[in-house]
């Protein structure tokens, strides 16, 4: 972080030191975070100190402020960046009171699920549906390791390798009738 300038570096520092105290607030020792406070802002002073070659105690000094807050003034850290004719970017560490807040609200958003796409066979099995003789029922999965092995189509092509090699699937639904008929090289009923 030492390539940041001052104000990224407090900016970054304090969201962080932020964001745990703001949804710990509820927590009746909200007061034991003076340890993480404590070690943050050292982390941060120490990270300062080495970027501008000099001590923790002279960028103490450069970046200490107090601010007012609903809870009475504030010590905290701040870097500013001021600019032309606009409000200065303002970048603050501390100045959150550890104090328990009993009507702090947790804004706890549950993150919405990516949309997958469902495959194509889990598609077909959840159709519960024979793809040669349709009826609707429990239904299994017949599968070749590859087209090829399904032989040249024509009369001779058993229905359900002609269904497999039309659809170029190396799956095919089939419901337990169907099955036992494939495997036991009987002819379906249904010339699909």
């Amino acid at each position: 972080m030492q390539n940041l300038d001052d104000y990224d570096i407090v900016k970054t520092f304090g969201a962080e030191y932020r964001g745990v105290v703001g949804y710990y607030l509820l927590a009746t020792d909200v007061w034991r975070f003076n340890r993480l406070r404590w070690v943050a802002e050292t982390s941060m002073l120490k990270t300062l100190a080495a970027k501008h070659q000099s001590t923790v105690t002279k960028m103490a000094a450069k970046h200490k402020t107090t601010i007012e807050t609903p809870h009475g003034l504030r010590a905290c850290f701040e870097a500013r960046v001021e600019r032309d004719g606009k409000q200065p970017l303002v970048a603050r560490f501390g100045g959150v009171p550890l104090i328990w807040d009993k009507a702090a609200v947790l804004a706890d958003r549950i993150p919405a699920r990516a949309p997958y796409p469902r495959k194509e066979l889990v598609t077909r099995l959840l159709r519960r549906r024979c793809e040669l003789c349709e009826e609707t029922g429990k239904v299994v999965v017949h599968q070749v390791r590859q087209l090829a092995s399904l032989g040249e189509p024509g009369p001779d092509q058993p229905v359900w390798a002609a269904l497999m090699t039309r659809k170029q699937r190396k799956t095919l639904v089939v419901c337990h009738p169907c099955h036992e008929t494939i495997h036991h090289r009987r002819p379906t009923a249904n010339t699909a």
